[in-house]
């Protein structure tokens, strides 16, 4: 079974989203666009796992304490640079307890021998990608020159910054990822509840 866990979006940052992608799709259309629906902000990617693993993934996930987190969605970017790209992305403004929810998830995952990833946390929403790579924001062995969103990129250069929204999250998921022709289609497993202290 493929798995992640990740946090949610309000329905409302979600519609905001969509709209935006509906008005700029037409800029890139050899990119693969994401469906507005399965977007999330992941904390980790777990991958591949056998079924009987699962259940001890969702107990340790229980056993992570967190605070609610605010996030607000704006601005827009491109990995791994302008000029090489090959995510289109929805950047994430943070206080600090969405690193530390992810640095926790990483480091109790590592406890039953799932292992830690070895790049920094960069929140984000992938919106597109330009092929099949890979969504990481370093840098990778292949990248080149490509200029499948360049349309795109002269329009938000003349536009002020896109602003989806605030939320805040109070509570994060496991999920099932399942690879089809038409995409990926995410199932939630379990959830988990991030309370304030004294609820």
């Amino acid at each position: 079974m493929r798995l992640f866990v990740a946090l949610d979006l309000e329905e409302e940052i979600r519609d905001r989203i969509e709209n935006f992608i509906n008005e700029v799709r037409e800029l890139a259309t050899d990119a693969r666009w994401v469906n507005p629906e399965s977007l999330h902000v992941t904390l980790k990617f777990i991958g591949e796992k056998p079924d009987s693993m699962v259940k001890q993934i969702e107990n340790t996930l229980a056993s992570i304490q967190g605070s609610p987190i605010e996030l607000r969605l704006w601005k827009t970017g491109f990995f791994p640079t302008a000029k090489s790209v090959r995510v289109f992305w929805v950047g994430i403004e943070t206080s600090a307890g969405l690193a530390e929810l992810a640095k926790n998830v990483e480091h109790e995952l590592a406890r039953i021998g799932i292992p830690e990833e070895n790049r920094p946390f960069s929140p984000h929403l992938t919106l597109a990608r330009a092929g099949a790579g890979s969504g990481a924001p370093s840098r990778k062995k292949g990248d080149k020159m490509n200029r499948r969103f360049a349309r795109l990129q002269e329009k938000l250069a003349a536009s002020p910054a896109p602003d989806f929204g605030s939320m805040t999250a109070r509570e994060f998921f496991l999920y099932r990822s399942q690879l089809s022709p038409k995409g990926s289609r995410y199932t939630k497993i379990a959830r988990f509840e991030l309370s304030s202290p004294g609820e």
